[in-house]
């Protein structure tokens, strides 16, 4: 199924919502989104009009301060609040990886640094979604191409609402369906040119699957994470999101 919601300057705008988790319950529909960068947005559009209609009363910016100053922000308005936690602390530069670089272990690498590295900033995103489940309000995330930084807060807020692993996959692997648009995007910013990464825009599950088994060998599971390594009450932290975000399935 293709859960994008169709933007012209926004190639993976997705709603988390109808997803089922293990004990019969399922999230909320337009509640809570994922997306590549809004800075693409701007006013006075069709897109900007679109994005609007969603009520989404926050957004969360993963990106780092310098990525904004290059390539923009969400146009403010008085009808959300606007925050920037850069959750990645080592920059890497996937479209000048060579072709031998295999993506699963590559990246879900990187996404445990991320995990250990920006426990702060991860910690702040959580207190946020945690906002807006008990205000009923929606929120949405992103970073520049919505895959990466998002995918791992996306993989988090999931598996906290008990939303099982394989599920938490498949929804990393549904950005494969903006690739050729994060493609066209990059190449029309690099004079025509193609990354030298063939795994570029891409999002194999063997990526989610390596970062999801990393998270479990390394703290045992995501509670001990939330608990751990982010310094939150993960019970009330999840009671919190469930209440919020979840609904009967049917």
């Amino acid at each position: 199924m293709d859960r994008h919601i169709p933007f012209e300057s926004l190639a993976n705008f997705r709603d988390l919502g109808g997803y089922s988790t293990t004990d019969g319950l399922r999230v909320r529909r337009g509640r809570l989104y994922r997306a590549d960068s809004l800075g693409k947005l701007r006013p006075d559009t069709p897109d900007w009009d679109r994005f609007l209609a969603l009520g989404i009363r926050t957004v969360i910016d993963l990106r780092y301060p310098w990525e904004i100053d290059n390539r923009g922000r969400v146009p403010a308005d008085p009808s959300f609040a606007y925050h920037n936690l850069s959750i990645e602390h080592r920059p890497y530069d996937q479209p000048s990886l060579g072709p031998e670089v295999a993506p699963g272990p590559y990246l879900s690498a990187r996404f445990m640094e991320v995990a250990e590295d920006g426990t702060r900033e991860i910690a702040q995103v959580l207190n946020l979604v945690s906002q807006a489940a008990s205000s009923g309000e929606p929120l949405a995330f992103h970073c520049a191409s919505g895959k990466d930084r998002t995918g791992q807060i996306a993989a988090l807020v999931l598996t906290l609402l008990g939303v099982p692993a394989e599920t938490v996959v498949e929804d990393f692997t549904l950005t494969d369906r903006a690739t050729p648009a994060l493609l066209a995007d990059w190449s029309a910013r690099n004079e025509g040119r193609t990354p030298a990464w063939p795994a570029f825009g891409r999002a194999p599950a063997e990526v989610m699957t390596l970062f999801l088994t990393a998270m479990t060998t390394r703290y045992g599971s995501m509670d001990a994470y939330v608990t751990e390594a982010l310094n939150l009450d993960a019970p009330t932290l999840r009671r919190t999101l469930r209440k919020g975000l979840l609904e009967p399935a049917g």
